[in-house]
């Protein structure tokens, strides 16, 4: 028990204490981890810890980040990728495994152990890529959704990999490897060279295993679309919430350990029963449920990365492994910026697809563990490779860095020799076209304005243009493109982009510069209204705040308040709330949190006090605009009001 503590002690320890330097440095979590890593490394190995079976656990939270990434996923929206999925995926991974498998010619290596190498190496790291582009907010960006489309198709592609593999076996390699080798390759083959030895599919004909694989799909599929429902409402009457989490933890465990039955990567199965269950009334639930998991386990199985990797082997053979690594990584590079090319992705989000996905990946180390039991790839080889593709994970946190502080800017000024022509300026900018400024540009379309839309996705850009909008491609932070879009002459700026530190800076530079445009900007909570009140703007929407007064109004006309009470309890609210707001931005200090804010906190309490006695009191119509179209309520309405009351 003690050793058990100790070790989630050092983990823990390492974690708590990394990711937040690393965080504020600018570097991520996931080179933080990996930083921790390396750190405990040698204090593991002083306590003979078994880093790679701690691997192969902590590899269950890329399980997890599928499942999650499916259930954001629709069908139709899978179908609509299908040619990235297959296009873009497929000639990744087939062009990269010839270029390794050929410089593995090059370099003296048999064919069959050079297209082993070249099939391991082809593939990229989900985990770091997906949990970088959602830490960035890149997910959505065209070269986001091209990393994600290759990725999707790499975690298919394990599984032919898998079946392929044995076949490359070296006779010489099976005979060195004796009783105990021929028992880990007869054991690996049902669970990607986990160690297990259970499988559904050992010993039966190619037709059989078929048949049993296409099963077990179908039990995911059927069973996420018709099972589930039924399943969690039945959980859902014990109302413990931690029986819940167990059940959502029971789902995922039990789909990955039917894949890995049926010799199916474990990753591909919780993705697909997370696609099923995108429609899902249980969606959102079983979202909070597995993320933290998630969250914990890829920290973990980043930290032992970090900490797998052999720097006795490193330091004497140093300058082979850093030219294989750069080599690789080179390679893959080059191959995706062709691709990119090919595809039509734009400058900007072409150099993330390229620089993101130019390491090798987790499936790597299981792949390798794999080829070394089935007597495929030599063991001093795997030895070198597992470097190669732990140093490559651990570089790509730095090229994202890359991408971000010197690629961005440099793209910039390379894009500003070339903005959309926007011939017809104006008199309205919405910068963003997502689900908050689409209904503002529907809106304003509407009523007979034609707004200039600036949005950052070629692939939304397309679909606007194909309906009539007005649309054009560009990054509307940059102030050549707002000049480009009419900004002196624009009457109204709406700021409708992900990110609320590009908004507050768009907000300042634009209240700065052209003080004649109205801005209506968006804010993601209160303290994002403080920052875009500082920068300059006076006409700022929280993107939950009505949606929520209309929750609260509805919630007073079910407790029996009526209507038109609950009406003007709401816009007195909401005035309520403007005034506070502004009466409290001048007290608020960006540089302290603001529960260490005395005066702020005072304010705060002491306007509090004032408006729940003004709600709780007669007048209902304090600071509220009169409205003609409300009246008050009859004598009769009143009646039947208290009967209702009366009834319940």
């Amino acid at each position: 028990m003690a050793d058990f503590l100790m070790l989630a002690f050092v983990f823990l320890c390492a974690g708590v204490l990394s990711v937040p330097i690393a965080s504020r440095l600018g570097l991520g979590s996931v080179l933080g981890y990996l930083i921790a890593g390396i750190v405990i490394g040698p204090l593991l190995t002083a306590l003979h810890v078994d880093v790679i079976s701690i691997q192969h656990f902590a590899e269950f939270g890329v399980v997890m980040m599928l499942f999650l990434v499916g259930l954001e996923l629709e069908p139709k929206l899978l179908w609509q990728m299908r040619t990235r999925l297959l296009g873009l995926g497929g000639l990744q991974v087939g062009l990269t495994a010839a270029g390794v498998t050929s410089v593995a010619l090059l370099l003296g290596q048999p064919w069959t152990v050079s297209l082993a190498v070249g099939l391991v190496l082809s593939l990229s790291s989900t985990a770091i890529v997906l949990q970088t582009l959602n830490e960035k907010g890149l997910m959505k960006s065209d070269g986001g959704q091209a990393s994600f489309s290759v990725l999707l198709f790499q975690d298919i592609a394990v599984i032919p990999m898998l079946a392929l593999l044995p076949l490359l076996a070296l006779p010489e390699l099976l005979e060195g490897l004796g009783h105990a080798g021929v028992e880990a390759s007869d054991g690996g083959h049902g669970d990607g060279g986990h160690g297990g030895g259970m499988s559904l599919v050992a010993g039966l004909p190619g037709w059989q295993q078929t048949f049993v694989t296409l099963g077990a799909i179908a039990v995911i599929i059927i069973g996420g679309s018709r099972l589930t429902g039924p399943m969690f409402r039945f959980i859902g009457h014990a109302r413990l919430r931690e029986i819940f989490v167990a059940a959502a933890l029971l789902w995922v465990i039990g789909i990955a350990l039917l894949m890995t039955l049926v010799g199916l990567s474990p990753a591909l199965g919780t993705f697909l029963a997370g696609v099923v269950l995108a429609n899902s009334d249980y969606r959102h639930e079983l979202e909070s449920n597995i993320d933290p998991f998630k969250g914990l386990l890829l920290g973990l199985f980043f930290m032992t990365v970090g900490a797998g990797i052999d720097f006795g082997l490193l330091s004497n053979e140093i300058g082979k492994i850093l030219l294989l690594t750069f080599g690789l990584m080179a390679l893959k590079a080059l191959i995706l910026f062709g691709l990119a090319l090919l595809f039509r992705i734009q400058a900007a989000d072409r150099w993330l697809f390229t620089l993101g996905l130019a390491q090798a990946g987790e499936f790597g180390f299981v792949l390798l563990s794999f080829t070394v039991a089935g007597g495929i790839i030599p063991s001093v080889l795997a030895d070198q490779l597992l470097l190669v593709v732990a140093l490559s994970m651990l570089l790509t946190p730095a090229l994202f860095i890359l991408h971000e502080r010197l690629l961005v800017p440099r793209y910039a000024d390379f894009a500003a020799k070339r903005p959309d022509d926007i011939p017809d300026r104006g008199s309205i900018i919405i910068a963003g076209h997502g689900r908050f400024g689409g209904i503002v540009n529907r809106m304003l379309r509407g009523l007979g304005y034609e707004p200039t839309v600036l949005d950052y996705s070629s692939a939304q850009l397309d679909m606007l243009r194909s309906f009539g909008f007005r649309a054009f491609f560009g990054d509307a932070t940059r102030p050549d493109l707002l000049h480009a879009a009419g900004i002196e002459e624009a009457k109204m700026l709406v700021v409708a982009i992900d990110g609320r530190e590009h908004t507050t800076e768009l907000v300042r530079y634009v209240a700065h510069h052209h003080p004649h445009v109205h801005i209506v900007a968006r804010a993601t909570d209160r303290q994002h209204v403080y920052d875009l009140y500082a920068a300059g703007c006076r006409d700022i929407i929280r993107e939950t705040f009505d949606s929520s007064v209309r929750a609260g109004r509805s919630a007073l006309e079910a407790l029996g308040v009526h209507p038109f009470e609950a009406e003007l309890k709401a816009r007195q609210f909401v005035e309520q709330d403007k005034s506070a707001i502004a009466t409290l931005a001048p007290l608020y200090d960006p540089d302290i949190p603001i529960h260490e804010n005395a005066a702020y906190v005072e304010k705060t309490k002491q306007i509090r006090e004032e408006n729940d006695a003004i709600l709780r009191g007669d007048q209902s119509v304090f600071n509220v605009r009169p409205d003609r179209a409300w009246s008050p309520p009859t004598a009769e309405d009143v009646e039947a009001e208290e009967g209702r009351r009366a009834a319940l």
